[in-house]
């Protein structure tokens, strides 16, 4: 018999009721430490006091009153991350899938109102992940996403990660925009280098191509900045942003500058939640905690000392382990071992962690972690290697 839950998930057997920080606690009472953050969503840890206290006031004043009407804690978000971005305007979701789909939407009406109708193609990189909407899945194109669930949606042009000639080819007149990840996440924590990122944008402003910057998951303080795209010094012309903005509430933003978005018109676009008074209120607070230069100069610290640790794991176990990759705090480990195994193995060690593509294990731990327990989970992944090795 189907499960109540629809079984889309191949979901580890632990079940949690509490968090605390950096921890969280199975309904049997043992602690595991996060490394994986509710995939990158978790920037500022469980049960954080600042939005637990934001959460509950807002809670007992309003929750949804939809967009029909002005939301105050909506444009004081946006003018938080207008304040902090290259944007001039934004549309708040619930998701990052969503965000996405109204940064696609926008891209081709750009185009459409500028009268040049031919321009609906965009391309997309191979390793990509954008969501898990029809548009989305599409717009990544790799068959363990979309295998089952055609006809695709057209208009999506696939190039190779990081073959530049193949890149140049394709920029016809057909082309509305470009859509990249500054680090790929589901695809195995694959950062682009500063140089192909600001000769993207180059080539963007060469062709009038629109730059989109999928930030889902390594924007938000992620990186050490407050978007990843900064390291390169370019700015996008659309960017899709989630996961952290909300530390667990679902809360999305499509973000603009006012040529990009000069075609999202009344009635073009909405959202019956997007933006609603109790994710922007967490939001708004989430922004103010993360982004000021100590925060995130510390985020840029934290990451060097992980990164040695695990440099030094790496070299421990190298039946296990093959290298490091990333930047910030979302590292990946390249396994030579399944890397099922060494999240299962994790677990045994009580560290949770995240599979990613390319046989990688994604380390996504709360930006305000502390040195201790980032010190503590690189052992726990000690103890789980030294498991997997023993077994082989």
């Amino acid at each position: 018999m189907i499960p109540a839950v629809l079984p889309t998930y191949s979901r580890a057997k632990m079940t949690f009721e509490t968090g605390e920080g950096s921890w969280l606690i199975d309904r049997d009472g043992t602690r595991y430490l996060d490394f994986g953050g509710g995939i990158a969503v978790t920037a500022l840890g469980h049960a954080h006091p600042t939005l637990v206290k934001v959460l509950q006031d807002q809670a007992a004043k309003l929750w949804h009153t939809s967009n029909l009407y002005h939301i105050p804690n909506q444009e004081a978000l946006a003018e938080k991350l207008r304040e902090a971005t290259f944007a001039d305007t934004m549309f708040f979701t619930n998701s990052g899938a969503e965000a996405m789909e109204c940064a696609i939407k926008m891209a081709r009406k750009y185009w459409y109102e500028k009268g040049e109708t031919q321009r609906t193609n965009i391309i997309t990189f191979s390793g990509s992940f954008h969501g898990r909407t029809l548009a989305t899945i599409s717009a990544a194109g790799s068959e363990k996403l979309t295998k089952g669930f055609g006809p695709l949606l057209p208009g999506f042009i696939h190039l190779p990660f990081g073959d530049h000639e193949a890149l140049r080819a394709a920029m016809d007149d057909t082309i509305a925009a470009v859509i990249v990840e500054p680090v790929i996440g589901e695809g195995g924590i694959i950062p682009l280098p500063d140089a192909c990122l600001k000769g993207l944008r180059d080539l963007c402003d060469e062709t009038g191509a629109l730059m989109i910057c999928d930030e889902i998951q390594c924007g938000m303080g992620r990186t050490g900045k407050l978007f990843a795209h900064e390291w390169a010094g370019v700015t996008p012309d659309i960017m899709a942003v989630a996961k952290g903005i909300g530390n667990g509430i679902p809360l999305g933003a499509c973000l603009a500058t006012e040529d990009a978005a000069r075609g999202m018109t009344a009635g073009t676009h909405g959202s019956t939640y997007g933006g609603n008074p109790l994710a922007c209120a967490v939001g708004a607070a989430v922004v103010e905690l993360i982004n000021t230069p100590e925060f995130l100069g510390d985020v840029s610290r934290k990451a060097g000392l992980l990164r040695q640790k695990l440099e030094g794991l790496v070299a421990s176990h190298p039946d296990v382990f093959e290298g490091v990759r990333g930047t910030g705090l979302m590292l990946g480990l390249k396994c030579k071992a399944a890397n099922a195994d060494v999240v299962a193995a994790g677990h045994g060690e009580h560290l949770l962690t995240v599979m990613g593509g390319d046989n990688v294990v994604r380390l996504l731990p709360a930006l305000n972690i502390s040195d201790d327990e980032l010190t503590e989970g690189v052992a726990r992944l000690d103890a789980a290697a030294k498991t997997l090795g023993s077994a082989a």
